[in-house]
């Protein structure tokens, strides 16, 4: 029998659920411990700003409800149906077998906004969406619609045995994980068990199924340890726990993809796949937390080291790498290529918070904040309605945000993680009362006992200025710890990642009742210790100014370069703000003086970066020429919402250390169209040497997933031209990628009647790896030149460049 608390006031935010109260009748069961430090929750905390607010409303509005119904419209809902026999059918209606969890995080989304926003309608279509999930649960509790609509053809990444593809591709317990999750959430919101039900039935199963003496897969994507935790503090039911502690000591027989390279206790470096791998140090720290197993402490910490020492933007992303969506070596930290998934943002959140509330150290907030204001944020529209799956630090203008995507976790992660942001600003432990984000908002707390009020007033993340009134019922001793973030303390992130370009003298200034107080710096926590009279105001004052950041010289991608921020947010420049649509090629000389300015109709509103700098190009006889130029920075997290174009966080300090806009060619001028048009076809005619063959630093046009087919780009120029030359520099990210160099090549040249004759070539086509491969030929005169391509047998192919050169003039 479980032991189900029905708490009075739900203490729930995305990461993480603690009850503390129980339902009259029912035995609060004896944990063994738990964090240390409690946060405050979200129903707890209303915010009221200009920043905040209206992204929480707009998740309500927009997101979730046009999450709900891209997954009407894309068949997700119809699998439930169909596994259900609400619907004839008999085949699974959607690309990958996870795609039920896009329902059970929108759920979640949805459970967290109506405890915010009351919505008969919304809480009636949750309510829908649940009895179509428990119709598609088989009799002992399995809930897998990738299965149960044809278990005699289940999807092909399953397996025809349940679980017996769980540590590989099947994601059965990935599954699980985020039903246990939305099922917590839902239950406490609305008291309704009618979820819960469905997870607790599966959860059992697992309980069966997994353990010492039975199944020992290791989950190939993990959170369901997370979810094990979450239904153990629910019910108390301790099965719950131990499976999740089981299911984190099976690894070590499997890939560094999935983490499952070592056991966990043995792990110190971030490898794999970045949300798998946030979601599983999340799910350690849980255990830990309430185990006490010292292993799994000193294991997240060693690797939290690894990750924010060495493989950490500035913008707050992870995971570099875009080939298994995850982190790379150490100081590899390309920007135009950087992946940095939505996702892995939200997971990182989720890890951070949880180390803050184990240790009480400042240094995590300083991570969280930044991910939350630039990593993170940067994966929704300011519309509420596209979504970033990468996010990048570069952009040539091949990234926009999409709709929706085949693999939709980043929206529907988006749906559950904002409403739950003001749980993140206050937590707790005894007398002591943290204060982590500064946000306009009223929280209500119950401290050691004591009801008491807080009211920030504050126009972060633009100004510095936060005041907080205390009201507690009486007049009380307590600890009011305020965190002083660490780029207010000349560090921008913990460890020498990163270094400001000049250190500042401004102070960090606290008053009480506006008389100046000085405080003990604890941990990165002012600590204010007295007795606090109802209507007490502590203001503090954080220096809000522009900031040069320069990376590690470690850190080959930002070498020569700097970054802008001012507080919390990362600053890039964008396309609209340059009149030649140029900003790669900004140079930012250490002398150039800036200034920060409010635009109130800009981007929804935000603080501008401007200043007067130099732009830098190549002549057509290769010299670097500067001119003067206008510099605007935005907000990382409001790039492309004004359409497709260039981008830069990083700006050269010198014209060798920018990306210069080049001459004008023949090549670069022309129009380009290809058998396969996509929108990096702009690739092929940038004039980016690229520095090899796998050059992820520079955007590349590819063919795949099309194998062993004839394909072809072509220039048509801007008139009628002579040429005699051209070379190409092929894209392969063999071994471990599907692109390799082609198996031939040709060129075409169109005649004045329209036809398609090859040149006549005077050199042999060479088909090499990591180098230009040039074709001379006899000068022919045309409007438009074609490559034709045959791809090879098993793998695609791609191109990084492609020029065309006219015969040389004699003198």
């Amino acid at each position: 029998m479980h032991l189900l608390h029905r708490p009075l006031l739900s203490l729930l935010i995305t990461g993480l659920t603690v009850v503390s109260l129980v339902r009259p009748g029912t035995a609060q069961p004896k944990l063994g411990g738990d964090y240390p430090i409690q946060p405050v929750p979200f129903t707890a905390v209303k915010v009221t700003d200009q920043f905040w607010a209206p992204r929480i409303r707009l998740n309500h509005d927009v997101t979730i409800p046009i999450a709900l119904k891209h997954c009407y419209s894309t068949g997700r809902v119809d699998n439930f149906l169909v596994a259900g026999h609400l619907k004839p059918g008999t085949k699974f209606c959607t690309e990958y077998p996870f795609d039920d969890t896009d329902i059970y995080k929108i759920i979640e989304g949805a459970s967290y906004s109506l405890q915010t926003f009351p919505d008969k309608k919304l809480d009636k279509q949750v309510d829908s969406l649940i009895s179509y999930v428990a119709s598609a649960q088989e009799p002992d509790g399995y809930l897998y619609t990738a299965r149960t609509i044809d278990p005699a053809h289940p999807h092909p990444w399953s397996g025809l045995k349940r679980w017996e593809k769980e540590s590989d591709l099947s994601h059965e317990l990935y599954n699980s994980g985020h039903l246990f999750e939305a099922a917590v959430a839902h239950y406490q919101a609305t008291g309704k068990k009618t979820l819960l039900d469905v997870a607790l039935k599966n959860a059992d199963l697992l309980v069966k199924d997994f353990g010492p003496g039975k199944l020992s897969y290791a989950p190939g994507h993990q959170i369901v340890e997370m979810g094990l935790v979450k239904l153990y503090r629910t019910t108390g039911n301790k099965q719950y726990l131990d499976l999740a502690k089981f299911l984190l000591d099976v690894r070590g027989k499997g890939q560094e993809y999935s983490q499952d390279h070592k056991p966990v206790t043995e792990q110190t470096e971030a490898v794999g796949h970045s949300v798998r791998a946030t979601y599983m140090y999340s799910g350690m720290a849980d255990v830990a937390a309430i185990t006490g197993d010292k292993a799994y402490l000193k294991a997240i910490d060693q690797i939290w080291h690894d990750v924010v020492y060495d493989k950490y933007y500035i913008t707050g992303g992870i995971g570099a790498q875009g080939g298994h969506e995850g982190f790379g070596p150490a100081y590899d930290l390309p920007n135009m290529s950087a992946y940095n998934e939505t996702c892995a943002a939200i997971g990182n959140i989720y890890w951070n918070q949880r180390l803050f509330l184990l240790h009480g150290d400042a240094k995590f907030y300083d991570v969280l904040e930044r991910t939350l204001f630039n990593g993170m944020l940067s994966g929704v529209s300011l519309s509420g309605d596209r979504f970033f799956y990468p996010n990048p630090l570069e952009s040539k203008g091949q990234h926009a945000r999409s709709a929706w995507f085949g693999c939709a976790c980043c929206p529907s992660n988006v749906c559950r993680f904002i409403p739950s942001m003001p749980g993140y600003i206050y937590a707790q432990r005894g007398n002591r009362l943290y204060a982590n984000l500064f946000v306009n908002s009223t929280a209500n707390v119950t401290l050691d006992g004591m009801p008491l009020s807080v009211a920030q007033e504050t126009r972060y993340p633009w100004e510095g200025a936060i005041a907080f009134t205390v009201n507690p019922a009486t007049a009380k001793a307590f600890e009011l710890a305020i965190r002083i973030p660490g780029w207010a303390r000349n560090q921008p992130v913990p460890g020498n990642l990163y270094a400001f370009a000049n250190q500042s003298s401004a102070p960090v200034e606290l008053t009480i009742n506006g008389k100046k107080v000085d405080y003990k710096l604890e941990d990165g926590y002012a600590i204010l210790s007295q007795t606090w009279q109802p209507g007490d105001v502590i203001r503090l004052s954080l220096p809000m100014e522009i900031r040069r950041v320069m990376a590690s010289e470690n850190v080959k991608a930002d070498e020569g370069k700097v970054a802008l921020e001012r507080g919390p947010i990362v600053y890039c420049a964008e396309w609209p703000d340059s009149p030649n649509g140029h900003v790669l090629d900004l140079v930012l000389p250490a002398q150039a003086s800036l200034q920060a300015e409010f635009k109130p109709d800009l981007l929804g509103g935000v603080e501008v970066i401007t200043g007067q700098v130099e732009k830098v190009k190549r002549t057509a006889t290769n010299q670097l020429e500067t001119s003067p130029a206008t510099l605007t920075a935005i907000p990382y997290y409001t790039w492309a919402n004004r359409g497709a174009g260039e981008m830069a966080v990083w700006m050269g300090t010198r014209p060798a250390a920018a990306k210069p806009t080049a001459a004008p060619t023949i090549a670069s001028t022309s129009k380009l169209t290809a058998s396969y048009p996509t929108k990096t076809l702009m690739a092929l005619n940038d004039q980016d040497t690229p520095k090899n063959s796998n050059d992820h630093d520079n955007i590349y046009y590819h063919w795949w997933p099309k194998k062993d087919t004839l394909q072809w780009v072509q220039y048509t120029f801007a008139k009628p031209a002579t040429v005699s030359s051209s070379k190409v520099y092929w894209f392969d990210d063999s071994p471990w990628g599907g692109c390799h160099i082609p198996a031939s090549w040709q060129l075409l040249y169109q005649t004045a009647t329209g036809e398609w004759k090859p040149v006549k070539n005077k050199s042999l086509y060479v088909v090499s790896k990591d180098a230009f491969d040039t074709v001379t030929f006899e000068p022919v005169q045309t409007q438009a030149l074609r490559m034709v391509i045959q791809l090879p047998k098993e793998a695609s192919s791609g191109i990084l460049e492609w020029s065309v050169e006219e015969p040389k003039r004699k003198k």
